[in-house]
């Protein structure tokens, strides 16, 4: 029986891969919390993996609160890069297969196409910054690595875009959304089955992959849908990034280009709106 560890059960990808775990026989998977697995102590990583020797790493764990990592930066680095290593260099050393979860905010942001694998990274955040040096120390200490981006995650768990717009638009009877970036959703129910799918196949393909839902949207688009969908009355305005400024600077365009993993693991990628039908059902069932 092939023995999982997954970090960062609580968060959104996390809570999706510990409810299809269950179809999953063949697996032990393990998910440790915080009191069990700190990621910002390196010292405590090795200890629990040395007891658990696990035969896979799936590492999910991130700091994702982007506006607070550029005030907390050190913080971000240490989960986001530093922990990294730890897990990667420990995989390699003990012929275990590591999957790590990135992002794409490891790019500028200025591109006009859907972004490739290969495509020039420019972070330009504190969060951004902590998680490419994450891929680069994963890739250093262990090639064997396969690193999937993803962008503008949701899921009927945690807190994300739109769990936050359907309760807004319940609250409001008008809201303002930003209409000037643009990318791709990713319903972490559809990540969570490919990684699954991917820790479980015959063949090993090490590599950076990019995985988003289909389509291309703003997140204006994104809050009409979801309007639509959920038959709320909430009424929206676009308006530009400058109308909504944050601490830390959002990419304009990240559409992640996802070629490479349909061709390289046979998988098709549901269409966003599908997703997110089948999510806001759940929500508000």
């Amino acid at each position: 029986m092939k023995k999982i560890l997954i970090t960062g059960g609580s968060g959104q990808l996390g809570s999706e891969l510990k409810v299809l775990s269950m179809g999953f026989s063949q697996n032990e998977f393990i998910f440790p919390d915080r009191s069990q697995l700190n990621l910002e102590q390196p010292e405590s990583i090795v200890s629990f993996l040395q007891d658990l020797q696990p035969d896979c790493i799936i590492n999910c764990a991130a700091y994702t609160a982007v506006d607070k990592a550029e005030q907390e930066p050190e913080k971000a680095d240490s989960i986001n890069h530093l922990a990294v290593g730890v897990l990667a260099e420990w995989s390699f050393q003990h012929n275990t297969q590591f999957l790590h979860v990135s992002t794409d905010y490891v790019f500028e942001g200025i591109a006009t196409f859907p972004l490739k694998e290969e495509d020039a990274t420019n972070p330009q955040n504190e969060y951004g910054k902590s998680k490419l040096k994450g891929e680069l120390a994963a890739i250093n200490a262990n090639p064997e690595t396969i690193i999937i981006r993803t962008s503008w995650v949701y899921s009927q768990f945690g807190a994300n875009f739109v769990k936050t717009m359907l309760r807004l638009m319940q609250e409001r009877d008008h809201l303002n959304v930003v209409q000037d970036q643009i990318g791709s959703p990713t319903y972490a129910k559809d990540l969570a089955e490919v990684i699954l799918k991917i820790i479980n196949s015959d063949e090993w393909k090490p590599g950076i992959f990019h995985y988003a839902n289909e389509g291309i949207i703003s997140w204006f688009e994104f809050a009409k849908a979801i309007k639509e969908i959920a038959g709320r009355k909430c009424e929206l305005f676009g308006i530009p990034s400058a109308s909504y400024p944050t601490p830390a600077t959002r990419p304009a365009y990240s559409l992640l280009n996802t070629s490479k993993i349909k061709n390289t693991f046979g998988i098709t990628i549901p269409h966003y709106r599908d997703s997110l039908e089948k999510c806001i059902k759940q929500l508000i069932k």
